[in-house]
């Protein structure tokens, strides 16, 4: 089963996959509120902003794993994004991305080494996965990658472009 066919629910709990975003690339990002990543939304907004027009989404998968940085109820978590960062891109469920909860996109995700060797769990808040031919092309970047990093940036173009 490809990646895009696994169930997910939205924030807001509608039941969804990664294909009903009907995006040609999606980059996904897992993401908490009270990280010192957290700034990092402004770049995702901008990237989702510049890019949708060719088919890309950006989707943020909030999680608490890490240091508790994502305590906050669906309503308070869409509330920050949208007041504090103006995030317009889709949402999933808080999740577990790490561990026997893992959910099973992440499953599929962490199988993938970035471009240092590293595989396997997700470091930390703000990883980075370009999900593009359907599902059948996964490139990982590390949590530190700004969302404005060229090689991120140029990533994402080549899929769009192709």
């Amino acid at each position: 089963m490809s990646i895009f066919q696994l169930s997910i629910n939205t924030l807001s709990g509608q039941p969804t996959t990664l294909a009903d975003i009907s995006a040609k690339v999606i980059l996904v990002v897992n993401v908490a509120s009270k990280c010192g990543l957290t700034p990092q939304y402004t770049g995702l907004e901008q990237l989702h902003e510049k890019y949708a027009p060719r088919g890309l989404s950006v989707v943020g998968f909030p999680c608490n794993q890490f240091g508790a940085q994502e305590p906050g109820s669906p309503e308070e978590i869409a509330h920050f994004c949208s007041t504090k960062y103006g995030v317009t891109f889709p949402l999933m469920e808080k999740i577990d991305v790490n561990g026997a909860g893992r959910h099973a996109i992440y499953d599929e995700l962490t199988a993938v080494a970035d471009a240092d060797g590293t595989s396997g769990d997700i470091r930390w808040n703000f990883e980075k996965f370009v999900v593009a031919d359907g599902g059948g092309t996964i490139v990982r970047f590390s949590p530190m990658v700004a969302p404005d990093d060229a090689k991120l940036v140029a990533t994402i173009e080549k899929f769009l472009d192709a």
